[in-house]
């Protein structure tokens, strides 16, 4: 099978050397070799979160998961919650608090763009909330929310905070502690930059007291912290635990990638994610494409998700760049499903990823009929870059 470039929002092209750590034969879960790299994929979690006094969870699973498990254990019935969604997922939020018994108040942005920070907190204003989630990146839509007044919010009215992270830990800015959020959660294959399989999470003091002062029991056996906190501090303390078998190799390949993204450094690899996502919208823009996000400011780093141009099939599109060796995504919004693509630029991915992608999309274009001035895009983004 012809090896294609994946470019899409997840799972994205991994570092070699994480493959490598994750090929090895499976070992043993009690392993001392295996407890030490649990250990040190935990302590470094806390680094990349940003997170010092956090509690840091691996969970074998999706990004769902670890959506699933912060509800799970901070939602108790009748508790009020705050969703601001700026997509498909924050809605799939508003839905999972919803089974746990929360009274939910969700506040939609207009396509393209974010809940104005004074709107979300005349909600706050009005009753108690438990707690509130915001989707930092939602993959549907390219669109980014600033995570820092939704922290200072929080503290202000005694809210727990939950940053839907699944598409932006590790190539977003996030200072979990400094800004006060009480739960960060993503996706192992992501920025992160691991294969698919792990729901990570990192819980603030905060957040764990509102756990264990809880009166009810956690509706779902397998995301109780109950069952998973005791394992977590056995493997930091460097002890063999066991609640359920953890996902070896993929924690393997996690703790390689912690270690790959720290050398770089979080200040350096959130400054190339933020020149390698402005470098590729300037390029798609150069194709006259238009972006779901209004403006720049309110722009993804770690994907763009641009409109095909009127009177294109889409579908065709799509076609054309994978023909040109390169995957990106279709729409996932359902209210505009057909109208858009989305492209993930997240991990190691740098300019000849970014060049190779717009060079099949142009390429893509133009045997859809459109006029297009040939590698006009590559020399933007490359200016850019």
């Amino acid at each position: 099978m012809e090896r294609k470039l994946l470019m899409i929002p997840g799972p994205i092209e991994f570092e070699p050397e994480v493959m490598e750590a994750m090929s090895i034969p499976t070992p043993s879960h009690v392993a001392t070799d295996f407890i030490e790299s649990f250990g040190n994929s935990l302590d470094m979690m806390k680094q990349v979160w940003m997170c010092p006094s956090g509690q840091p969870f691996v969970v074998a699973g999706t990004g769902t998961l670890a959506m699933d498990i912060a509800g799970a254990n901070l939602i108790e019935p009748d508790d009020n919650a705050l969703v601001v969604s700026t997509g498909y997922f924050g809605q799939r939020f508003a839905n999972l608090l919803k089974r746990y018994g929360a009274k939910v108040t969700l506040l939609t942005a207009p396509l393209g763009d974010i809940v104005p920070m004074e709107e979300v907190e005349v909600a706050l204003k009005q009753k108690k909330y438990k707690l509130m989630t915001f989707t930092h990146v939602d993959t549907s839509t390219a669109v980014l929310n600033d995570p820092k007044p939704f922290g200072a919010l929080g503290r202000k009215y005694n809210v727990l905070t939950i940053l839907d992270g699944v598409c932006s830990v590790a190539g977003e800015e996030i200072r979990q502690e400094a800004w006060g959020i009480d739960v960060v959660l993503t996706a192992s294959q992501k920025a992160v930059g691991v294969p698919p399989g792990l729901a990570l999470l990192v819980v603030s003091p905060k957040a764990m007291s509102a756990w264990k002062n809880r009166t009810t029991p956690v509706g779902n056996f397998y995301a109780d912290w109950e069952n998973w906190l005791p394992i977590m501090e056995a493997y930091m303390q460097r002890r063999p635990s066991y609640f359920g078998t953890p996902a070896v190799n993929l924690i393997l390949a996690l703790e390689k990638s912690l270690q790959l993204i720290l050398k770089e450094g979080m200040n350096q690899r959130i400054a190339r994610h933020r020149k390698v996502g402005h470098a590729f919208r300037e390029g798609l823009k150069t194709l006259g494409l238009n972006m779901i996000p209004i403006n720049s400011s309110v722009a993804a780093n770690t994907l763009s998700a641009p409109y095909f141009p009127e009177n294109v099939n889409g579908a065709a599109v799509i076609v054309g760049i994978l023909d040109e060796g390169v995957v990106v995504a279709g729409g996932l919004l359902a209210e505009i499903k057909t109208k858009y693509f989305r492209v993930g630029h997240m991990g190691m991915v740098g300019r000849t990823e970014v060049v190779t992608t717009l060079k099949a999309i142009e390429a893509s274009l133009m045997k859809q009929g459109i006029k297009i001035e040939k590698d006009a895009c590559l020399k933007t983004a490359l200016e850019t870059l």
